[in-house]
């Protein structure tokens, strides 16, 4: 294990990057639907990281993009982590860890920083100081999948 993050052996090994300019947008909005974190079209994928404060790309040896994450974020009040995706033969290694781990150091400094979790793995991101909050709230574009999927609660 890194002394620095407790990750395991292998992740240094992986090739970490911010840049999007050489980002196959195909196969980024692949890794999201293998991760599975849902279709997530290339050109939507294209604007979202662009747009986003903070990205971490992780390629192996081999240059196969094997995860992913992002920050949204305005330099000082608010960062939102985003997006956090690992490809299924790279789970179970730490590799999502890290991706948080170094997007949550990057956006210190924010008063607040904020994400929302897939459906049960919220004690996952307890490890970096995320506390439920009672306070929030959001609108989706499709609230009834969201109330499906557990992200929503039924009023």
């Amino acid at each position: 294990m890194s002394a620095r993050t407790g990750a395991a052996p292998g992740i240094d090994t992986l090739q970490w990057s911010d840049a999007t300019d050489a980002v196959d947008w195909d196969e980024l909005s692949a890794l999201y639907r293998a991760a599975p974190l849902g279709d997530k079209p290339p050109q939507a994928l294209r604007t979202v990281f662009s747009n986003s404060l903070h990205r971490c790309l992780v390629r192996d040896a081999a240059g196969r993009l094997v995860g992913a994450g992002r920050v949204l974020g305005d330099g000082v009040d608010c960062a939102c982590v985003c997006d956090i995706a690992v490809l299924p033969s790279h789970q179970g290694i730490g590799l999502g860890r890290e991706i948080v781990a170094r997007l949550v150091e990057r956006s210190r400094g924010h008063r607040k920083i904020l994400l929302y979790a897939v459906p049960g793995r919220e004690g996952f991101y307890r490890q970096f100081g995320f506390r439920p909050m009672r306070t929030a709230m959001a609108i989706f574009a499709d609230e009834a999948g969201a109330i499906e999927r557990g992200y929503l609660a039924e009023d």
